[in-house]
C-alpha cells in the first residue's frame, strides 16, 4: 500500500499500516466506508478502525490483522459504529467476483464523485489487473480524497509488488491535480492472490495502465469539472524538473479557469512554467495546444508564432492537451487535471450542509 503524505494521517491509515507491517503483507479482506473520513478523531477513531477490522475478521474467520480498512468523507466526526456493524452484515452476502460486484463496490465508495471508476486489463501472460477508485475533490495527491484498490492474480514477492505499486503511483495518482489540496485519507492498495506467474516488467506495464486510467478518471471527474487537462513536459534537464513544470501548470488556478472559459490565454501557461522552479531557457522553449484532432503551435524555440484559429477551437474540446518542450534535455513527464468552474465553489461551499 501507498499512503498520503499529509501529516494529519487518518485513523484507518494508521491501522492499515500497522496490520500490513505485522502480517508481512498478508491480507484476507478490505473494508471501506464512505461519508465519514474517521480523521482527526483521536484514540477513539483508531479504536473504531480496529473494531471495524474485528467485525469483518469475525465474519471471515481470520485474524483482524489480515483486514485492511479505509474511510472517506467528512473530517472530525466519530464513526457511527452501529451503522458500520449493520452494513458489514448486509454487504457480506453480496460479495462477488463479477463485473457487477466491481461496479457496486466502486459506487459504494463514492462521495462527490459523479460516477464509479473502474478499469481492468488482461496481460499476454494470462494474469489480470483490475482496480476501482474514488476521488473528485481534495485531489493533489502527494501521493485527494483519493482511494484506489487494485487486485491481480499475478504472483510476485511482496517486496517486488510494492516496488511496482510505488512506481505506478508515482506515474499516475501522484500526477493528478483537481484543487491543490491533499487529503488525510489517500491510499492506494495492491492485493495479489498469487495464482499466476509473471515477469515483473509485464506486471509493471499492466499496473501502470490501470493506475493511469483510474487517475485520469479521477481528474476528469473533478468537482464541477467540464474538461480534462493533460499536460506533458518534454526536453527537461531532469525528470524532477519535468514533473515540477507539469504539476505547476495543472495546479494553476489561472490556467484552470482559462480552460473553463475556453480562453487560449497561453501567457498563463508560460507564467506557471516560469515559477515551477525548474531549470528553463526561455529562448529554447516551445508550446503547443492540441486535442484529439488538431494541434496549435503557440511558441517555437522561444519565438511566438501567429496565433492560429485552431487554438480557440481546441479550448472548446472536452480534453485540452498542453505540451511544453523546454528544449534543454531529454526528460519528460505527463500529468492530468481539470478546469475550475463555478460549480466547484458551490459544491465545496455546501459540502457539510
Amino acid at each position: 500500500a501507498v499512503y498520503t503524505r499529509n501529516r494529519m494521517i487518518a485513523a484507518p491509515l494508521l491501522v492499515t499500516t500497522r496490520h500490513l507491517e505485522s502480517n508481512m503483507g498478508a491480507v484476507k479482506g478490505l473494508v471501506v466506508n464512505s461519508g465519514n473520513a474517521n480523521a482527526y478523531t483521536g484514540k477513539k477513531g483508531v479504536e473504531d478502525a480496529e473494531r471495524t477490522c474485528d467485525l469483518l475478521a469475525e465474519k471471515l474467520g481470520c485474524s483482524s490483522s489480515e483486514i485492511l480498512v479505509a474511510s472517506t468523507g467528512i473530517i472530525g466526526r466519530p464513526l457511527q459504529m452501529e451503522i458500520i456493524t449493520r452494513q458489514i452484515d448486509e454487504a457480506l452476502p453480496m460479495l462477488g467476483s463479477d463485473g457487477r460486484a466491481s461496479e457496486s463496490a466502486a459506487s459504494a465508495i463514492m462521495t462527490t464523485d459523479t460516477h464509479p471508476k473502474e478499469y481492468a486489463v488482461e496481460a499476454d501472460q494470462g494474469f489480470r489487473v483490475g482496480g476501482i477508485a474514488k476521488g473528485s475533490g481534495m485531489i493533489a495527491p502527494d501521493m485527494g480524497t483519493m482511494l484506489a484498490f487494485i487486485t491481480t492474480d499475478a504472483k510476485l514477492p511482496p517486496d517486488l509488488l510494492h516496488e511496482c505499486l510505488e512506481r505506478s503511483v508515482d506515474e499516475s495518482f501522484n500526477m493528478i491535480v483537481v484543487d491543490g489540496d491533499t487529503s488525510t485519507n489517500d491510499m492506494v492498495v495492491l492485493i495479489s492472490t498469487g495464482e499466476k506467474g509473471c515477469r515483473k516488467e509485464t506486471l509493471q506495464e499492466a499496473l501502470d495502465t490501470v493506475s493511469i486510467e483510474l487517475a485520469k478518471m479521477i481528474a476528469r471527474d473533478g468537482e464541477g469539472a467540464t474538461k480534462l487537462i493533460e499536460v506533458t513536459t518534454t526536453g527537461a534537464k531532469t525528470r524532477d524538473d519535468a514533473k515540477k513544470v507539469t504539476k505547476t501548470i495543472i495546479t494553476s488556478p489561472l490556467v484552470k479557469t482559462a480552460v473553463f472559459g475556453e480562453d487560449p490565454n497561453w501567457g498563463r501557461i508560460i507564467a506557471a512554467t516560469g515559477r515551477s522552479k525548474a531549470e528553463i531557457n526561455p529562448e529554447r522553449l516551445s508550446l503547443k495546444l492540441s486535442d484529439s484532432n488538431k494541434d496549435a503551435v503557440i511558441i517555437k524555440n522561444g519565438k511566438i508564432q501567429p496565433t492560429p484559429n485552431e487554438a480557440a477551437s481546441i479550448m472548446k474540446s472536452e480534453t485540452v492537451k498542453i505540451h511544453i518542450d523546454l528544449g534543454i534535455g531529454k526528460e519528460s513527464a505527463t500529468g492530468w487535471g481539470c478546469d475550475l468552474s463555478y460549480d466547484y465553489v458551490k459544491i465545496n461551499a455546501e459540502y457539510t450542509t
